[in-house]
């Protein structure tokens, strides 16, 4: 079973083609492919690209948990790295249909310049919770998949990886929620820590990026252009009328790899 393997600024995931793999992967042998010891090791599985009546192609997104997830910034900068890499795309931009939505992606290029058009931010009422001890004023955002966004005066992946799951699996949010604590830095910058719903603390995220803006421009901290800081590099966020989101970021080719089924038993 062949897999392509990318990351974007420390958020990897697998490229699996349903030409390679035409049945579904069931829970397990994803869970057991992100592995990062008895798999290849991967924040999550891309499969694709698949039929799609009005979008160039479909794509499903795997969580290494298993669970599919609505959207991914990142994991559709990827997608879009391997279809043009593999010369699957004819037209730029183009557009994929996801769980969470279809999306916009023009390619600038390929390594340092991917835009994803995300779709608009739908936010809902704040809720005040009390997790560890601590008291957050979480701040609900959706842009295909759901956020928490959390803004704070200090951040750290301490705070992250300790409150981060409880948040994530918190009654509040009856289908888990991706968290994001975030500081504003300037009207132009902000940074945040995320702990991602399915996958866990992650370097970077496209997604969460977006969410995290939307929030920091609501808030009136922001301005509409704004670069988010994470831990494993930067993406840049324009934000539009109705809170649309265009995300620009880069993309590093890992390699091809073949998986032994033998990893699977």
């Amino acid at each position: 079973m062949k897999f392509y393997k990318y990351h974007a600024l420390g958020n990897d995931y697998l490229v699996l083609n349903p030409q390679d793999c035409p049945d579904l992967l069931d829970d397990d042998a994803i869970v057991r492919i992100c592995h990062r010891n008895f798999g290849l090791g991967s924040d999550g599985i891309l499969y694709g690209p698949l039929p799609a009546e009005e979008a160039d192609c479909a794509l499903k997104i795997f969580n290494p948990d298993g669970s599919e997830a609505e959207k991914s910034g990142n994991g559709l900068r990827i997608f879009a790295r391997y279809l043009h890499d593999h010369k699957l795309v004819q037209s730029n931009p183009f557009k994929v249909l996801t769980l969470g939505g279809e999306v916009t992606i023009d390619i600038q290029d390929p390594t340092s310049a991917i835009t994803v058009d995300m779709g608009s931010v739908r936010f809902a009422d704040e809720a005040q919770l009390n997790i560890n001890g601590n008291n957050y004023l979480c701040h609900i955002a959706d842009i295909g998949n759901p956020h928490c966004v959390i803004p704070l005066d200090s951040i750290s992946s301490e705070l992250t990886h300790k409150d981060g799951p409880v948040l994530e699996t918190h009654p509040h949010f009856p289908n888990r929620t991706n968290v994001q604590f975030l500081k504003v830095i300037d009207r132009n910058n902000i940074q945040i820590e995320i702990w991602e719903r399915g996958a866990g603390y992650t370097l970077a995220s496209g997604s969460s990026s977006s969410a995290a803006a939307a929030v920091a421009h609501k808030l009136g901290y922001c301005d509409e252009q704004i670069t988010v800081h994470m831990p494993g590099g930067v993406i840049q966020i324009e934000i539009g009328d109705d809170y649309a989101i265009r995300m620009t970021g880069p993309t590093t080719r890992v390699g091809t790899y073949e998986l032994d089924l033998e990893a699977l038993k």
